[in-house]
């Protein structure tokens, strides 16, 4: 009996219980590994050719899926969950529609900075903008000559927190100190709905809000604020008052060949732009004025001097990075799938494609309509894919943004743009849940 004790001791239970286990595992690898030998002599008795057409088949696959982005099934079919009482709010223009293209672009933009790094205001004391990052100032170089869409030669580069600094930077800059009276800005309704608010912020002594360019018939110097393509309602734009004493600043935010055709290079005065637009990182807040007279751009300077003491260096170097990768995605040696305007712009007509067929569903609104021009960058004609939708309501509803924010959409009136409040602009930006949930509460309101 003591034997037996002695045998069935738990130290000898556990070296019987770790011998069992071994043996299992031992037992599993066995089979895997034949598994794979099967496996293996399978693929070895396929004809090469046939392994390289289901390869090539499969790359095939992945770049038509990548250069013709599909909406999810809740962007097409507007989700099953939505019943009506959740709030889709499109009030904002928030660029979160790119958020899946950076996603799939993983690691690309990732940027590194020591913590030594930075430690200084100054980017560059030679240079007119002396807290702008060289990296930045060649890579806005670069897409611009990539893109086609406007001209940098001969211009200094003035960086700002977003191009809403760099347009209280412009009126600061084109403002005269002695002046008998401030400088009227106005801007073609529909206008962009902040310049009012913007312009009169500080209720500045050297520049007033003056209104529609349409109805402006006050003397004395003015300044006219030209955004093309226009937001909210699309159309390229020209000026409107076109007389003497007049200054032109060009808000070309919006133009780049994912939204409307780059028919030419801009060539303006001062023009604005913004990586919110263009790349969709809105939080960066980098902006950039392409400046021709070297006298405006020092007094830009000397705003944003005095307002923020330059521009944050790591939003600029982290700006350079996400420009260099979108001019890199449309070079030849790209992957298809990879070219940042092509994605996008696909992605915007796809959008466009949805909201109208949603409008003539509903029968209850309508939306401009755009005449197509040939576009340098891509080679080929096509119509505007505006970052906004102008939408109006038709019939008897005249408050369309209540109407609509009766149905819990949450759109911008047309009277924050100097127009009628039949009208609302609509994001077109959103994520694909968001904006597919819109496209199908939208074709199901009726009279």
């Amino acid at each position: 009996m003591a034997n037996l004790r002695s045998l069935f001791s738990p130290r000898h239970m556990l070296v019987l219980s770790i011998a069992l286990n071994v043996s299992l595992v031992l037992k599993i690898i066995r089979q895997r590994k034949n598994m794979r030998e099967k496996v293996s002599r399978v693929s070895m008795e396929k004809p090469k050719d046939a392994q390289i057409d289901e390869e090539s088949q499969i790359e095939a696959s992945s770049i038509q899926q990548n250069m013709h982005p599909t909406p999810s099934p809740l962007a097409v079919n507007g989700g099953d969950a939505d019943d009506g009482r959740n709030v889709i709010n499109l009030d904002h223009g928030d660029p979160t529609m790119y958020e899946k293209y950076w996603q799939e672009m993983g690691d690309k933009t990732t940027v590194v900075i020591p913590g030594w790094q930075f430690t200084s205001y100054f980017s560059d004391a030679g240079n007119l903008c002396w807290f702008l990052e060289p990296e930045l100032a060649k890579e806005i170089s670069r897409l611009h000559k990539v893109v086609g869409n406007a001209i940098t030669e001969g211009r200094h580069i003035v960086v700002g927190t977003g191009s809403s600094q760099l347009f209280l930077a412009a009126l600061y800059a084109f403002t005269e100190n002695d002046a008998s009276e401030p400088f009227s800005v106005v801007s073609a309704a529909p206008y962009y709905s902040s310049y009012p608010a913007a312009t009169d912020c500080l209720k500045s002594g050297l520049y007033k809000w003056g209104g529609d360019a349409r109805n402006f018939t006050k003397t004395g110097p003015y300044i006219e604020l030209v955004t093309s393509p226009n937001n909210p309602d699309g159309f390229v734009r020209q000026s409107v008052v076109n007389r003497s004493g007049g200054i032109l600043v060009h808000d070309l935010a919006y133009y780049w060949p994912q939204y409307t055709p780059i028919t030419s290079a801009a060539d303006y005065e001062l023009m604005l732009f913004t990586v919110s637009k263009s790349t969709g990182h809105a939080g960066m807040r980098i902006g950039w004025a392409l400046v021709k007279d070297p006298s405006i751009a020092k007094k830009m300077v000397k705003y944003i001097e005095l307002s923020t003491i330059g521009v944050s260096k790591d939003s600029q170097l982290r700006a350079a990075k996400v420009l260099k990768v979108v001019s890199n995605s449309c070079g030849t040696a790209a992957r298809p799938r990879e070219n940042f305007f092509a994605y996008c712009h696909l992605l915007m007509a796809e959008r466009w494609k949805l909201l109208r067929e949603a409008v003539k569903q509903s029968g209850m609104f309508s939306l401009p309509e755009f005449e197509p021009g040939f576009c340098n960058f891509f080679q080929r004609l096509f119509e505007p894919l505006p970052a906004f939708a102008w939408l109006k309501c038709e019939g008897s509803v005249e408050d369309c943004e209540s109407f609509l924010k009766s149905h819990n959409i949450w759109t911008r009136s047309g009277r924050h743009f100097g127009v009628s409040p039949s009208y609302v602009r609509v994001s077109m930006l959103d994520r694909d849940r968001t904006f597919g949930c819109f496209v199908k509460r939208l074709s199901q309101i009726h009279l």
